[in-house]
């Protein structure tokens, strides 16, 4: 491996942390969710650490027959823009539904958001899940899965058009000629395709990175695809690292085919950390977590990802194989995660709900920090993966112990950075600054 390869390393933020039922542990974060310091808190904490990025996923609904996990609850942009202001050097990468969100909303937001961070925004583009999310938007339900994509694809189009829409020396500020900007440098985009139809330009000028950083997280073929064509980072599912390493694998052909061999696009499999001073102290973290599951909820959590209904399967019986994923029209990436513990593990529906605790099924890593930085050290060397997306169980006491344990021994073994290499998203990442589109054709 390239001996001059550093890790990538973000931290994905979530309520009281990964752990589904860990909230109801006496010391958990589960009163501040709705405090704007607690996110900034963790913001500060990353950064301190030196981390890429935070990232926020977002859901458009609340499944009110699920009682005891956190539901979703500041708005993403609100809050990354907070906690902006709370920071100087770490991303700030939110989730959007390319399903919900026109282009011209999505843009105008996250071009406000570079601008207030000084270049820190990321986008993470997704189709969303759940009819239940549809609902919310004048849907009956969610379009077929390809139908999503294809809606993505022209989103994404779209979104780069908005960015360009500004030339990076069109505001002038002349105050003596009397012109604030130049108007042969901000031009429509005149966009006409088949499910969006953006004249332009964007109301904000160009960013500072030139666009936002552009993130995917789908697992399905139609994700990977779309991933190679317009990704620039990669948040993925790994059960363990066989399965990081074909996924990246399969990446890194479809990059070829889309003719992007070259381009510096990380994929970064999530990761669930249990860290103790010996490996005795780290299991019982996860075990004390792990005595609060509620096991209804757990199965109807599992229900809801997999499309199948456990609430009378026996506990200490073996799960059964699930169908193939095509035939799942929900989360791809978190049911292949499932189909892929099944077929690995064989495990009972109990075993299955412990596996699934914290992380959902993410790659998980529990021991001393020297073992868990092996550990790390061992998939990034064999090429699985270039970092990793840190879903701790509890925050912000899971963040702390990685930031404060782990990654000094990454800095020492030349692993990982020990200060930033500038003051953008796109510098952290080793990215270039886009150059802007000169022309802009009309589609249709």
């Amino acid at each position: 491996m390239d001996a001059t390869r550093q890790l990538h390393l973000n931290a994905f933020i979530y309520g009281a942390g990964h752990h589904t039922m860990g909230w109801r542990h006496p010391d958990s974060s589960a009163d501040r969710v709705g405090d704007i310091s607690y996110y900034e808190e963790l913001a500060r904490i990353a950064e301190r650490g030196c981390l890429d990025a935070v990232f926020f996923a977002d859901g458009q609904s609340v499944n009110h027959e699920y009682a005891a996990g956190i539901p979703w609850f500041l708005e993403p942009v609100t809050a990354l823009s907070a906690m902006a202001r709370a920071t100087s050097r770490i991303g700030l990468v939110t989730t959007i539904s390319a399903s919900f969100y026109t282009p011209f909303h999505a843009a105008r937001l996250l071009a406000s958001l570079d601008h207030i961070s000084g270049g820190r925004a990321g986008i993470n583009v997704v189709t969303s899940m759940f009819d239940a999310e549809a609902r919310n938007h004048s849907m009956d339900s969610l379009p077929p899965h390809a139908q999503r994509y294809e809606r993505a694809e022209e989103f994404v189009v779209a979104l780069q058009e908005l960015w360009d829409s500004w030339s990076d020396s069109a505001l002038l500020v002349d105050r003596e000629a009397g012109r604030y900007l130049d108007p042969a440098q901000v031009r429509p985009i005149n966009h006409r395709g088949n499910h969006f139809s953006v004249a332009g330009p964007l109301t904000v000028p160009r960013c500072p990175q030139g666009r936002p950083v552009l993130f995917q997280a789908g697992s399905s073929e139609a994700g990977r695809s779309f991933a190679a064509r317009h990704a620039e980072a990669i948040y993925s599912v790994s059960w363990d690292r066989e399965s990081a390493a074909e996924y990246a694998a399969d990446i890194r052909r479809l990059l070829d085919l889309a003719g992007r061999s070259k381009d510096p696009v990380p994929v970064l499999p999530g990761l669930v950390t249990y860290i103790g001073a010996t490996r005795e102290e780290a299991w019982e973290k996860k075990r004390v977590l792990d005595s609060f599951i509620d096991t209804g909820s757990a199965i109807a959590q599992l229900n809801m990802f997999t499309g199948q209904d456990y609430n009378t399967h026996p506990l200490d019986d073996r799960v059964d194989p699930l169908p193939p994923a095509e035939d799942f029209t929900g989360p791809q990436g978190r049911y292949l995660t499932v189909q892929r513990i099944i077929e690995t593990q064989h495990p009972t529906l109990r075993e299955l709900l412990g596996f699934l605790a914290a992380g959902g099924g993410h790659a998980t890593m529990i021991g001393t920090p020297a073992e868990i930085a092996d550990e790390i050290e061992e998939w990034f060397m064999s090429g699985a993966c270039e970092g990793f997306n840190l879903m701790c169980p509890s925050y912000p006491a899971g963040l702390d112990d990685f930031v404060g344990l782990v990654v000094p021994i990454l800095q020492e073994r030349g692993l990982f950075r020990s200060a930033y290499p500038g003051t953008t998203l796109r510098e952290t990442l080793g990215l270039a600054r886009p150059a802007r589109l000169e022309t802009v054709s009309a589609r249709g």
